[in-house]
């Protein structure tokens, strides 16, 4: 989508400069704005036309079951998805009795713009209605970052060729009809009217409507109320019935004379609470939102902002693209998480209802690294929400004959989701990717806190997961067969080498931490000889490896499958799981996203340098990419081992994702992990930074391995942790380290310890970059800006 002419490249902003319905779900999707609990997606304020509606509330669903042609044992008997709650963007416009539908009578101008500073969306339009008549429209919006339950518009009409009569009507609008949208599994399962009215209000200019869900019997409120300000012959009338509660307001407008309507929107849902309760609280919250009034939602909104792009701002010169893409990027994924407050984060966000609304693995490995080192409070948050669910994660567990907790591969609430178990109940490396998280939050943030409780409750199950799942053979190797790694192309496997890795880090931390708590693990149950067991499990863990290739295995003997027939597979049939049988797939050697390649990203300390070159080459051959996953990852690892302008390739790829529409699902919501994958690409690829440094890795020192693609002239980040600011800017041909604030920090920089205060930047020289052969990858499947058949050299810096 940027590079439709319509599009600007723009640092701080994502601007559209003319409406084009060919695209409309997609720049919906793009101009979504969230606080991850409220989510409107960048619908046209007069709601129509429109590719899909969208209001969301993180948490809200609706159960549907799950059918099966052979019922089996411990397949999940329900699915959840997210549901379409109340629309309370919609605000209607009619100019002299025609409504405002700009597919009709004909549009002069239209301008979007998304500004990632202020957190507003603001749209201008100038359009003759069918009548002839010409008016201009303004409008602002957002979702407040301060005022967790609130969102705001305000919308302004004003002719511009003569007096006109305006009717604009302010709704809140449940059940929207919902398009439909087939063949393709990434889509969400569609439920017709999911709310059932419970209760409907409109008086002078407040608004509400109460509605609960069937299955999941959730309780929805919305409220809204208005400022209005018009000539001397403006009125309103307010009505409501079930699904609907309506401002109409009426105004007689000369040119220079406008119409301006302030709509204050609040949300609340409950489970528990009775309908009274969850009215008050949408009530409270609108009464707030009116009494901060809009200029105080914007300056506040403005100052959240300004704090967090204080951390996380990441400044790229060379490639205006990169550069707009990343903030856009990071406005989004702060988007998703900032107000969730122990909620999930959607792989999605609150975008669009692709994939059903569900949380996955990508959340742990994708999305918190981000936000550990930029907004580490959403962590928090985000890991309390896991936590939240150990009690169905144990029963699953249970349910499946192990012990400690099964956490879903795919969830709103807790249960498990996946209709289909090889991808969903056998990918129990879930378990690690949560506990994995765990560690680095407490590592970066020293939150002992956090670790005490919630951080051991959460490593302690995981951990006897394991222990329970695994074995150990005649040798007393440690084994972890039947199980489906992040590489969704191979399935039931023995040994996937990224589940075994993170599942050692997974043991080892647990025991570590349950040996600083004491009085806590014995609470739980743990004691020296679990702990025992735990430390002798990772010891002794299986890590597949083929000496005659000399490259690790994805999972045992996957090295010797069959290779999948590239030369033999037409472009139009990617994604490969749309057009071949998973059976075909699973046998043979190809692989959809990053798994080993990811592996070697987690755990850096378990590979020499060697290793992850000829790693990287022999899996980079096999890797499709059919998952917005698998880029960043590759990013990484092309830029460790050398090859730059391949990384830059890769970097180019997870950062226009959504902005080109790459997948061509972005109208079901924007693909956050990948959003989260260009801060990866750029801080951990071309900035080298590493998390771990050696067995259990220390929790004050970071690793840095900087290098630059010819392309970019600078690449500049900062990252916070233990009260620290650091920033590292990095040019051709060295990199400065700054500390903006806190204690002294000792870093390292291609492995030499560097100390960094406060006093002054320390400048440090960049090493050569090692000459490697080029990696290959499948025919047809290079990276834009690799054109087939070209031949590249790893750069060396002047």
């Amino acid at each position: 989508m940027i590079s439709h002419p319509s599009f600007t490249v723009e640092p701080w902003c994502l601007r559209e400069t003319e409406l084009n319905l060919d695209v409309l779900a997609q720049s919906e999707s793009v101009f979504a704005l969230s606080n991850g609990h409220i989510g409107w997606r960048g619908n046209l304020d007069e709601g129509e036309p429109h590719g899909l509606p969208g209001a969301y509330l993180n948490g809200v669903y609706e159960q549907h079951p799950l059918p099966y042609a052979e019922a089996g044992y411990g397949y999940p008997e329900s699915g959840q998805t997210m549901i379409n709650i109340t629309n309370g963007k919609v605000i209607r416009l009619l100019v002299d009795d025609h409504p405002c539908d700009l597919r009709y009578g004909h549009l002069l101008a239209h301008e979007r713009v998304l500004d990632f500073q202020s957190g507003v969306l603001s749209r201008s339009v100038r359009w003759t209605s069918p009548g002839g008549r010409t008016v201009r429209i303004t409008s602002q919006r957002l979702v407040s970052f301060t005022q967790r339950a609130v969102a705001a518009v305000v919308y302004e009409v004003e002719p511009i060729d003569g007096p006109t009569t305006v009717a604009v009507q302010s709704e809140l609008v449940a059940n929207e009809q919902l398009p439909r949208l087939e063949g393709d599994p990434r889509v969400a399962a569609a439920i017709e009217s999911p709310l059932n009215a419970e209760e409907h209000f409109a008086q002078d200019t407040r608004l509400r409507l109460v509605h609960c869900t069937a299955r999941s019997g959730l309780r929805v409120a919305a409220a809204a109320d208005h400022l209005v300000e018009g000539p001397e012959s403006t009125r309103w009338t307010a009505q409501s019935e079930p699904d609907v509660s309506r401002l109409t307001v009426t105004a007689d407008l000369v040119p220079g004379q406008p119409l301006r309507l302030v709509k204050f929107v609040a949300y609340g849902w409950s489970g528990e609470r009775s309908l009274p309760a969850v009215h008050d609280q949408v009530d409270g919250a609108v009464a707030g939102a009116v009494s901060t009034g809009w200029d105080g939602l914007v300056a506040a909104q403005r100052a959240y902002l300004d704090r967090f792009w204080a951390g996380a701002d990441v400044e790229v010169e060379g490639d205006a693209q990169i550069q707009q893409a990343v903030r856009f990027a990071l406005f989004h994924v702060l988007q998703a998480a900032a107000r969730g407050e122990n909620r999930a984060i959607p792989a999605k966000g609150l975008t669009g209802t692709g994939y059903d609304g569900h949380s996955f693995w990508d959340t742990e490995s994708y999305v918190l690294p981000v936000l550990t080192f930029t907004a580490p409070q959403a962590v928090a948050s985000a890991l309390r929400w896991r936590h939240g669910m150990l009690p169905a994660a144990r029963e699953r567990a249970g349910q499946l004959g192990l012990a400690g907790a099964a956490f879903p591969w795919r969830t709103i609430d807790g249960a498990e989701s996946s209709a289909y178990w090889p991808a969903g109940t056998a990918a129990f490396h879930i378990n690690a990717d949560i506990a994995t998280a765990v560690v680095r939050y407490v590592m970066v943030t020293g939150d002992e806190d956090f670790e005490r409780r919630e951080g051991l409750d959460l490593l302690v199950d995981t951990a006897r997961l394991w222990r329970s799942l695994g074995h150990h053979d005649a040798e007393g190797v440690f084994h972890i067969d039947g199980v489906t790694g992040p590489d969704e192309y191979s399935a039931v496997a023995r040994d996937n080498l990224y589940t075994n890795l993170l599942a050692r880090q997974n043991l080892l931390a647990a025991a570590e931490v349950a040996t600083r708590h004491p009085d806590r693990s014995a609470e739980l149950g743990v004691d020296d000889e679990e702990t025992a067991v735990w430390r002798d499990a990772a010891a002794r863990m299986a890590v597949p490896y083929n000496e005659s290739l000399g490259v690790h295995e994805q999972s045992a003997g996957f090295t010797s499958f069959q290779h999948w027939d590239f030369e033999a597979t037409p472009p139009e049939n990617y994604p490969l799981l749309l057009h071949y049988p998973y059976f075909d797939l699973y046998r043979k050697q190809v692989v959809k996203q990053a798994d080993l390649v990811l592996a070697m990203l987690e755990c850096p300390h378990i590979f020499s340098d060697e290793e992850k070159a000829r790693n990287f080459a022999y899996y980079d051959a096999l890797t499709v990419r059919d998952s917005s996953l698998s880029a960043c990852c590759q990013a990484v690892l092309a830029a460790e081992t050398g090859h730059l302008r391949l990384a830059y390739a890769y970097l180019g790829e997870a950062a226009l994702m959504d902005l080109d529409d790459l997948e061509h699902n972005t109208r079901d919501g924007l693909h956050i992990a990948s959003l989260a994958g260009t801060w990866i690409a750029l801080v951990e690829g071309f900035g080298g930074m590493r998390r771990y440094i050696g067995e259990g890795g220390k929790p004050d020192l970071l690793a840095f391995a900087p290098r630059l693609p010819e392309a970019l002239s600078k690449v500049a980040f900062t990252v916070l942790g233990r009260g620290r600011r650091l920033k590292v800017d990095i040019g051709p041909s060295h990199t400065r380290y700054q500390l903006v604030e806190g204690e002294p920090l000792v870093v390292l920089h291609h492995g030499e310890q560097v100390t960094v205060t406060t006093d002054a930047p320390v400048d440090q020289p960049m090493p050569p970059v090692p000459v490697r052969p080029e990696p290959q990858q499948p025919p047809g499947r290079r990276p834009a800006g690799l054109p087939a058949g070209e031949e590249q050299q790893a750069e060396t810096p002047d």
